[in-house]
Formats: structure tokens, sequence, C-alpha cells
């Protein structure tokens, strides 16, 4: 079963790297810290801050991007070019084709994510005229960066397992906004009057993932970095939530009927 979702994998990795928009949205990103940096330079002394905070954000955006607009394309390009009639004749289960799926756009992002922080790292040595200990206090925000877009891509698994590419992106973004403003969902639903508004609030609140304790980029721009005990918290939370999203995506398309 291993090697079957290490093949999945690999082979989702080759197709997402062949795909020139990452390559784009690398290469923008990195032109935008070389903005970042004669931004920072009439600042009058912010430039590290600039940096780091326009940096980190383009990162997650950007992404964000991939994480959506690749993901929810993964599974609808192989019922499309019927290539997943090849797949299915050979011994491979439906759970490892998605968890095969997740992890080839996983190691994707890992890699545009580490290319990302390392062209802010570099501008940060840069304005600094030598080393910065700030490069070092970003990456635990860069970490939690890469962990919010795991689980967007899973939550964009699930939605390309039962829906078409264009209502996915759509819903994978809405879930995008509202995660970061999950704490409000909670006080919204607290000031409902009516108990039915209170219940789907305080549902929404449970069911969309809490994307807002893994957003740390204001307060590394600051050179602060997250409490180990909140970091590793943040991390089992959203390894729990990809697990069940997974499984869920599972249960949906192993539903699926493709004759």
């Amino acid at each position: 079963m291993f090697g079957r979702i290490t093949a999945i994998a690999r082979n989702a990795f080759r197709e997402a790297v062949r795909d020139r928009v990452l390559y784009n949205l690398v290469l923008f990103v990195l032109l935008l810290t070389g903005v970042a940096i004669f931004i920072g330079e009439l600042s009058g002394g912010q430039e590290r801050k600039i940096i780091v905070d326009l940096g980190l954000s383009a990162m997650l955006l950007f992404g964000v991007f991939i994480a959506i607009f690749v993901g929810v394309g993964l599974v609808y390009k192989e019922i499309e070019r019927r290539t997943i009639y090849a797949i299915f004749s050979k011994p491979v289960g439906r759970g490892e084709f998605i968890v095969g799926k997740y992890l080839g756009l996983c190691l994707t992002l890992l890699v545009n994510v580490m290319v990302m922080g390392a062209g802010v790292s570099l501008a940060l040595i840069y304005v600094s005229r030598g080393w910065d200990p700030l490069v070092w206090k970003i990456w635990p925000a860069i970490l939690l960066i890469y962990v919010e877009l795991m689980i967007l891509t899973g939550v964009a698994l699930l939605f390309s397992s039962f829906s078409s590419p264009a209502l996915s992106a759509l819903l994978n973004f809405f879930v995008f906004i509202i995660g970061h403003f999950s704490s409000d969902l909670k006080g919204l639903a607290n000031s409902m009057g009516r108990a039915p508004a209170r219940l789907v609030f305080r549902g929404l609140y449970y069911l969309l993932p809490n994307l807002a304790n893994l957003s740390y980029i204001t307060p590394a721009a600051h050179g602060q970095t997250p409490p180990l005990a909140s970091a590793v918290a943040a991390m089992l939370y959203a390894l729990i939530y990809i697990a069940v999203i997974l499984s869920i995506a599972t249960l949906i398309f192993s539903r699926r009927n493709f004759k």
C-alpha cells in the first residue's frame, strides 16, 4: 500500500511541477520580495518589518492559490482525461488514490514554501548588510503557513471529490476567509437571539478549520516566535483535522460511479 501511495504522490508531484503556473507564482513572490526591499529603503528604518510582513503575506496568498486551484483539479483532471480508469484497473484503492494525490501536492507546496522562505531570508540578509537574527525567527511562522496550506489542500480534495472545479475553488476560498475569522463566528453565535441561528453559526465554528491559530505573520515581523506549546497544539489540531477531511473525502469518492 505504501508503495502505491508513494507512486501516486510522485506522479502528482511531477504533474504539478510541470504546471508553469507554479513557477510563475514563485517568481512573482521573489519579485515581490525585491519590491519590499525597495519600499523598505524608503520607510525610515522599517525595512526588516516590511520585508517579513509583505513576504510572508505573499507566501500565504500564493500558496493558497496553489493549494486551491491545483488541488481542486487533481481528481477532476484524472476523471476528465479518463486516466482514472487505467489507475483503478490496477490494484489501487480509492483511499490510496486520494492520499497519494494529497501527499504529492503537499510536497509541491513544501518546495514552493521553502523557495519563498529562502527569498524572504535573502532579502533580510541583503538589507541588513549581513546576517540578521530575524532570519531564524521567521521560519516557525513559515512552518505554520505550510501547515495551513496542508489543511486547505485537504479541503480542496474533499470538495473536488464530489463537485466541479469552479464550485470547489469557490467553496475552498470561503473556507480560507471564514477560517481566519472563526473566533468571530463563535462571538456571533453567542450574540444571536434565536436558537436556530446560534446553532448554525456554532456548527460553522466547529466544522470549519480554525486557521487563525496558524497565522503568526504580524508577530514574526516584530521578531516574535510562537510559544512552543501553542505551535505544537496548532499542528496537532491540523493533523487531526486533515485526517478527518481525507477520511470523508475517501468515503465520498469511494461511492462515486465512473462507469
